[in-house]
């Protein structure tokens, strides 16, 4: 693994021709970004637009598992995934067969991004599950170990405290081995634990503070992977990062250089806008010259 990754996220999916224009809209960031090098291609698992910047009442938002497979058709090499499903959302093996399918109808260029959930208006709104914080997280480590299970072709019961499945079958398996864990969220105490445990990526976020809050969560989660034997350095640090509607690619570039000294190795943009190709070509222009930045691979100094 070398240089710092570039993905996006589409947070906003309201474009000025509106829903008539959604398609071919979708369909041109996404080719403009399988061309431009980005690493993943991800949209929300949200019925609601979860942006504060933005309107939930006024911008369209469309289901994120029938997107990635729309996405799968009219790609050939970025990678895609939801940035992040509520464990609530649906039942284990429901979406641990969507993201096998998706793998799998991709050439393996899937990801499972999932988190405990947290949107108590969307859930109120929306008819959607949300149980106590407690009970979520006990529902989230259910579910990574059933993934790790099905992935592996292991058909065995699977008997948890929320979870009982008989004889839990994911064929096909995933090409890739297994599709990528990216577990969301930075709390100190359950989900950084579980992204040292189960994840592949964790998801942190670019707070304005001179890089205090990501060098204590890149601490504590060196202390968990010591913790429980696993190498720091086998998970991929994300940031979640907005791109500024009139930020160039050079601006762009310096501020991620500086996210790398902290450790940062891949960054995943939103936009409070609908993306375009134009904007995609910021990203593009900074691809080469970010694969040549190698960002730290230590451990914060905190954590030693």
């Amino acid at each position: 693994m070398s240089g710092v990754k570039i993905s996006i996220s589409v947070t906003n999916q309201t474009w000025p021709e509106g829903p008539t224009g959604l398609r071919d809209n979708l369909i041109k960031v996404a080719e403009a970004a399988d061309l431009a090098g980005l690493d993943t291609l991800w949209v929300p698992d949200h019925l609601l637009q979860a942006d504060p910047t933005v309107s939930a009442d006024a911008t369209d938002m469309l289901e994120a598992y029938t997107t990635l497979g729309f996405l799968a058709a009219r790609t050939e090499r970025v990678r895609l995934g939801a940035m992040v499903t509520a464990v609530t959302f649906r039942p284990p093996a429901l979406l641990i067969k969507a993201v096998t399918s998706l793998d799998v109808l991709t050439g393996g260029r899937a990801w499972l991004g999932i988190g405990a959930g947290y949107h108590g208006e969307e859930a109120d709104r929306m008819g959607l599950p949300l149980g106590p914080v407690a009970e979520r997280f006990e529902r989230l480590e259910e579910t990574l170990e059933l993934a790790q299970r099905m992935w592996r072709g292991d058909q065995r019961p699977f008997e948890g405290k929320h979870y009982r499945l008989s004889a839990p079958t994911g064929l096909p398996l995933p090409l890739s081995g297994h599709p990528p864990i990216l577990i969301g969220g930075d709390g100190e105490k359950k989900t950084l634990r579980l992204v040292a445990k189960y994840a592949d990526a964790c998801n942190l976020f670019d707070i304005p503070d001179g890089g205090a809050t990501v060098r204590r969560k890149l601490a504590v989660l060196a202390r968990h992977c010591a913790d429980l034997g696993r190498p720091y350095q086998e998970i991929t640090k994300t940031l979640a990062m907005r791109l500024g509607p009139t930020e160039t690619s050079e601006e762009f570039v310096r501020r991620v250089r500086d996210q790398a000294k902290l450790g940062i190795d891949h960054v995943g943009l939103v936009m409070s806008q609908a993306w375009t190709p134009e904007t995609i070509k910021v990203l593009a222009a900074a691809v080469p010259e970010l694969a040549e930045v190698e960002p730290n691979r230590e451990p914060p100094e905190s954590a030693v």
